[in-house]
């Protein structure tokens, strides 16, 4: 993942505060005005350092969008993990899992727009993106299956299309409206969630196994 794109890790907090500083703003340049439109003279104009500064940290504009679309990968997944830590059942798990994410989108409301265009930018850190959320998110799935929470489907191709539940409802409400679904919508959001992995149909009856 662009290998030659070396990123420098300050040592103090004061460079560390300097360097979130300047992904803050690379951020909000990114999402607002493209990769392309967006200049590192102003990303360090909007950040309040010297161009000279930026450069301790990031050899190029480049190496400071992987950075961001890391930091904010690594951000998100921290904030859901620590929202269903001690969560035992997995379809509350997911129920809080998509509640906390659309309270992120809400607060970082550039990520969509950025991680789009990471697939133009740098198409091994899109794929980064994507495929590191699901090594965690399958290896939960693959947990509730082992206890008999959720049915035994391909964890892989699950956590896929609950990330696109989420991508989509995440862009149609809290990207287009600015807030999270609505209640009776999440509702049915976890409803459909509920039926397809648990492990009992719609009729109430356990699934009968195969011969």
């Amino acid at each position: 993942m662009s290998r030659n794109k070396r990123v420098t890790r300050p040592v103090t907090h004061r460079g560390q505060k300097t360097k979130q500083n300047i992904l803050e703003a690379a951020e909000e340049l990114f999402g607002k005005k493209g990769y392309e439109r967006t200049g590192i003279v102003e990303i360090c104009q909007r950040a309040g350092v010297a161009q000279g500064t930026f450069y301790i940290y990031f050899n190029d504009k480049k190496a400071a969008f992987v950075e961001l679309v890391k930091e904010l990968s690594h951000s998100l997944r921290r904030e859901i993990a620590e929202a269903v830590k001690g969560i035992s059942d997995r379809l509350e798990v997911e129920r809080v899992g998509f509640r906390t994410f659309f309270a992120f989108v809400i607060k970082h409301r550039n990520l969509y727009r950025i991680v789009r265009q990471a697939e133009f930018v740098d198409e091994e850190v899109f794929r980064w993106y994507y495929r590191r959320w699901v090594q965690g998110y399958s290896r939960g799935l693959t947990k509730a299956m082992e206890a008999k929470q959720i049915r035994s489907l391909d964890p892989e191709c699950l956590a896929y299309c609950l990330m696109g539940i989420g991508d989509f409802l995440g862009m149609r409400w809290v990207i287009w409206e600015d807030r999270v679904p609505p209640q009776k919508l999440f509702k049915d959001i976890m409803t459909f969630i509920q039926h397809g992995l648990s492990s009992i149909n719609f009729l109430g009856h356990k699934e009968k196994k195969k011969h």
